[in-house]
């Protein structure tokens, strides 16, 4: 029997979306293993049978008479640990549609799945019935072009490079702070080593030879700390870094390359050193930026000394909890304008390539969609790329951003290959769960990473074994979304970040003696099979079966990856041919550059 509590789909959603301006993708959500086919009913709401509403009414009880519907079958598009999961893709002649599910179930029980009701289809009379009862089936009622989320077309051949400029190379010494450490000196929260945005420059042949096509930096206004995630100054890179002119210098030669520049937006607080901050200091409730802050109560700053002070029930709002990062208030129409004049200020007058968005979740829907018709009019091709961590899908419906950072992919990747975490079969259902959360235009665009300068490097948390390391980059590069790579993940950096350690931050090693030119050599080899199979961008993966609780196997185009998740050396079956897999080895079948691990 088919478990109809477990029949889920959500019109306008993942589940329900128009791809581009002429197609819809649809999904249905069943309890795995019940179903033996699906097919979507589906065509226009105005086809009616001579005598019938012929629209007059779309819904009501009379809505009998409906002869719109088609039968098109749906895939199976994958499955995760409770359900099967199916899709299809339609054109709407009229780019409007009503449509339900026809479940066949394994014993031979056949049924409708309709907004408002399932339906027995058995008896032919009252299939007929069901089947030309519109108010029964969902509506998608317009393929508006302005609806339809349109991403970058440039996105899905990047190969992404973050940078933590003050941690990357050192161009030009005498712009250095003044209590700048020797490179190399182990990195806390405080201390500067005197990277800058020359340095970048100097190293972009190094880039370019990497394969790289795409520059994600750290902030780079104006700001105290080393992160630079305290703005001072929108309007001005930090002069430790260059400022604009070094900029405008790394947008052209970058440009020149063919390379993409993308810079991080943090309009969800502000640095406790800014003039704006300041001046709400000083005046409390008089200064004319109150309003731009979230505050609880005047004066900012209580009386009673700072060991003696509530984190936790603070005068005003920050992010997290750190006092030195007060939260802005995007929806007073003042401090909105100001951010939204920073982020047409920066794409137009130095032609920058995209936005990532810091924090992104905790800034108000309204000020993004007024974010997007800025940026997006200014250049249209601009990428804006949300932080967020968790399920993402309410910013990702063609009014806020292109897409996300695949932070649950990178959780399942590490999870699986560094920390032993999850089993085979939790992998992939994890994987596939990241697929089936968004539209596939969605996933064309999104930013794959495996560390960052919020994580620990991948490389530790492999415990320093770079076979583990090797598999975990391998299969990154073949998701669909476009790879990035965390500066010195390429030369086998390594490093921890959390309970005080900031070793994820440490100086770039330029000394090649001290960099691990087999796994550089790997990672260029990822980099142009990367580029030379676009198929591996496909929103969809193929799992194949393998004869092993500890190898995994999955097909992108013609290309199968065969994995070996373990410490011992395997034999295994895939589609009916025997592989030999060394420890923590792969194998890739119909390509001969990478073939034997």
């Amino acid at each position: 029997m088919i478990t109809k509590s477990s029949l889920t789909h959500s019109a306008k959603s993942a589940d329900s979306y128009a791809y581009d301006n002429e197609t819809l993708h649809l999904r249905l959500r069943s309890a795995k293993g019940e179903i033996e086919r699906v097919a979507l009913w589906i065509g226009d709401p105005y086809h009616w049978a001579e005598g019938g509403l012929d629209g007059g009414n779309l819904g009501g009880s009379d809505a009998h008479g409906w002869v719109g519907g088609n039968e098109v079958p749906m895939i199976h598009e994958g499955e995760t640990e409770h359900h099967d999961h199916w899709f299809a893709e339609f054109k709407p002649p009229k780019r409007r549609s009503r449509y339900g599910f026809i479940l066949y179930g394994k014993d031979g029980e056949k049924i409708l799945f309709g907004e408002k009701r399932c339906a027995d289809l058995s008896d032919p009379k009252e299939a007929e019935a069901e089947l030309s009862n519109l108010s029964n089936f969902y509506c998608f009622p317009y393929i508006n072009p302005r609806d339809v989320l349109k991403t970058p077309s440039w996105v899905p051949d990047t190969i992404w490079y973050q940078i933590f400029p003050e941690r990357f190379a050192n161009g030009r010494p005498e712009i250095s702070p003044a209590e700048v450490q020797p490179w190399g000196t182990r990195p806390v929260s405080t201390n500067f080593m005197g990277g800058d945005l020359w340095g970048v420059i100097e190293k972009l042949d190094y880039l370019q030879d990497l394969g790289i096509n795409g520059l994600y930096l750290c902030p780079i206004f104006t700001a105290n700390a080393n992160h630079k995630y305290d703005t001072v100054d929108y309007y001005n890179v930090d002069p430790h870094f260059g400022g604009n002119e070094a900029f405008k210098a790394l947008v052209k030669e970058a440009h020149a390359r063919g390379m993409k520049i993308m810079l991080d937006a943090v309009f969800n607080h502000i640095g406790d050193k800014s003039p704006l901050w300041l001046d709400v200091v000083e005046k409390g409730a008089d200064s004319k930026y109150a309003d731009w802050f979230w505050i609880n109560k005047f004066p900012v700053y209580p009386d009673t000394p700072k060991d003696e002070w509530d984190f936790w029930n603070f005068n005003y709002e920050t992010f997290g909890n750190v006092l030195e990062m007060p939260k802005l208030n995007t929806e007073n129409e003042e401090c909105r304008a100001y951010l939204l004049d920073v982020a047409r200020y920066w794409v137009e007058e130095f032609d920058i390539d995209g936005w990532r968005l810091d924090v992104a979740n905790e800034v108000d829907h309204s000020f993004w969609r007024d974010f997007r018709t800025v940026v997006k009019g200014i250049k249209p091709d601009c990428y804006i790329l949300g932080e967020i961590w968790h399920e993402g899908m309410p910013w990702l419906r063609g009014d806020q951003y292109d897409s996300l950072m695949n932070y649950p992919l990178t959780q399942a990747i590490t999870d699986y290959f560094a920390l032993a975490a999850f089993d085979k079969e939790s992998f992939m259902h994890a994987v596939s769960t990241s697929y089936l959360a968004y539209p596939h235009n969605v996933n064309e665009a999104m930013f794959n990473l495996l560390d960052s300068h919020d994580t620990t490097r991948i490389l530790t948390l492999c415990g320093n074994d770079k076979r583990k390391a090797k598999l975990a980059y391998l299969f990154m590069f073949t998701q669909v979304g476009a790879p990035c790579i965390y500066y010195g993940g390429e030369i086998g950096m390594d490093g921890g970040r959390g309970m005080g350690s900031e070793d994820n931050r440490k100086c770039m090693i330029w000394d090649e003696s001290e960099q691990d030119h087999d796994f550089k050599n790997f990672i260029k080899e990822l980099v142009a099979l990367r580029q030379s199979h676009p198929e591996f961008n496909q929103p969809q993966i193929e799992w194949l079966t393998v004869n092993d609780d500890e190898c995994i196997a999955y097909q992108r185009g013609k290309v199968t990856f065969v994995l070996n998740n373990s410490a011992a050396q395997k034999s295994v079956q895939v589609n009916g041919d025997d592989i030999e897999l060394d420890a923590y080895g792969y194998r890739i079948l119909n390509e001969v550059k990478m073939g034997q691990k």
